[in-house]
């Protein structure tokens, strides 16, 4: 069930990250971000203001192949340094787990077949059938948006995948270490609901339609992500079709973050907090790195190899 948890985040991820990206920051000789890009890493330190002890953000990606998630000492040196783990859904948590399921579904009895014609859904049914071996009849009344989560493991090269985030939860319990959530896994599916289904089962046929095309673009996506290169991420993002649309920016993206900012500002206050969410809520304008460094606190790189 986790592992099913960890895919649909995967939706959030990609549409919250080319949200972001079609946006770049102006201030291309920031020296923040030029900082940052330099130093090619994914793993940040966060002082001053009035913190007394410091605090970490982690960029995550919420699926790879098992084998290529290795964490540094860096890493588990500052994960050994928290009082506590924040991700952006607590994993950790049964009522995450079983409750996941029943808020993917569309509100008012809407199915898949609503938002489809019979053409188009007998390309979409055929498709989770043929390719992905999975009965449609299992996921008629989910949001379309979850669907294409679905196809996230079919791109893998791999046969055993798994999330940064399951990973990680492991290595903090070998630590001790307490997992909460800056989110709900209710308020993540709601999200989805602010977004017409009719757009969304758009965006599913198009992700099948383009499969190829998507799929080589996460093969690199996966390259960068495991050579810490957050500026290569934006410049992708910003050429590929995973960048093609600008709509719902502030649902997925902007106000989750600022909503996990000031959520943050009173964390850091009590306790180190060691924060591990999608690699892309770190980078551009409105992402955490530069809203923390615009909240008065000082952020830097870590080297994380």
């Amino acid at each position: 069930m986790r592992s099913i948890i960890i895919i649909l985040s995967c939706c959030i991820l990609f549409y919250s990250c080319k949200s972001q990206i079609n946006k770049p920051s102006k201030k291309k000789t920031d020296s923040f971000t030029k900082k940052s890009y330099e130093n090619n890493t994914l793993l940040w330190k966060v002082t001053g203001k009035e913190l007394k002890k410091p605090s970490y953000v982690f960029g995550t990606f919420h699926l790879l192949c098992k084998d290529d998630i290795k964490f540094s000492n860096q890493l588990k040196s500052s994960l050994q340094a928290a009082d506590v783990v924040y991700m952006e859904i607590d994993l950790d948590d049964p009522s995450t787990l079983l409750s996941g399921l029943l808020y993917m579904n569309m509100k008012n009895g809407k199915k898949l077949k609503d938002l489809y014609t019979a053409d188009e859904y007998k390309k979409v049914e055929r498709y989770f059938i043929d390719s992905l071996k999975i009965p449609m009849m299992m996921f008629s009344g989910i949001k379309p948006y979850f669907l294409v989560a679905m196809l996230y493991p079919k791109m893998m090269n791999c046969k055993t995948a798994s999330g940064v985030e399951e990973e990680l939860m492991k290595l903090s319990k070998e630590n001790k270490k307490e997992i909460k959530g800056l989110e709900t896994i209710e308020f993540q599916a709601s999200v989805f609901d602010s977004i017409p289904y009719e757009w969304q089962a758009k965006e599913l046929l198009k992700n099948i339609d383009s499969f190829p095309v998507y799929k080589k673009e996460f093969d690199t996506m996966i390259v960068k992500y495991k050579n810490q290169e957050l500026s290569a991420m934006e410049k992708l993002l910003a050429k590929s079709e995973f960048g093609s649309d600008k709509k719902y920016e502030e649902i997925l993206l902007s106000k989750r973050n600022i909503n996990w900012i000031t959520q943050l500002k009173t964390l850091m206050k009590k306790e180190s907090v060691f924060v591990a969410v999608g690699a892309g809520h770190l980078v551009g304008d409105k992402g955490l790195l530069n809203l923390l460094k615009k909240e008065g606190y000082t952020v830097e790189p870590l080297a994380n190899k």
